[in-house]
């Protein structure tokens, strides 16, 4: 596994950096031999460090974490128990045995994914009204759209900590929509399409 340790604003020293690179690849091979990369990423948070992990194990599985601590070391050790808590809570699903094709993608659109900035608080001038404004990108990048099950995509979107994921329902064939709800639970918007005769 490719593993790569960045520092935001921070040095990061050889010995925090052969700590993670090997507990990362001994924590993850627990569960999957064929993960492909890694990206940890240190930073400050007020007195604290703060750190982001994520581990792209394939087939479009992406798993991710964040934890703070005041010692780097153990803000690290503590996202790498929640990435294996997760490997772990999903290992029998992603490695069934009755449908090892069902996380290969059957199909997957590519789709270009992008960060707005919000609306500005302040008065628009007279010249610009509310309908004129438009958002700023702030960045992009490349996506794909996964064809798999409502359960699957829960799945999904849990491992990589997303707040909400689009996909192809595979029974349906019609783009889906899950997302995590404020009180806890998962919502999933299902778009009733209507053929025309």
């Amino acid at each position: 596994m490719h593993v790569i340790v960045k520092g935001k604003q921070i040095d990061v020293g050889d010995a925090l950096r052969e700590h993670i690179e090997g507990n990362l690849e001994n924590g993850v091979s627990k569960y999957f031999d064929n993960a492909i990369d890694a990206q940890v990423t240190l930073s400050r948070k007020g007195h604290n460090f703060h750190t982001e992990c994520n581990v792209h194990i394939g087939s479009g599985i992406d798993v991710a974490a964040s934890a703070d601590h005041e010692d780097a070391y153990s803000s690290f050790d503590s996202a790498l128990e929640r990435i294996e808590k997760q490997l772990r809570r999903y290992k029998r699903r992603l490695k069934s045995h009755h449908g090892k094709e069902r996380f290969q993608a059957k199909r997957a659109l590519a789709a270009q994914s992008y960060v707005l900035a919000p609306e500005p608080e302040e008065d628009t001038s007279e010249n610009e009204t509310q309908e004129d404004w438009q958002p700023m990108i702030v960045a992009e990048s490349n996506a794909n759209i996964p064809d798999c099950s409502v359960g699957e995509a829960v799945m999904r979107m849990d491992l990589a900590n997303l707040p909400a994921m689009m996909f192809f329902n595979s029974s349906t064939k019609e783009l889906n929509v899950v997302y995590r709800r404020p009180d806890g639970n998962f919502g999933w918007i299902d778009p009733k399409v209507e053929k025309s005769a």
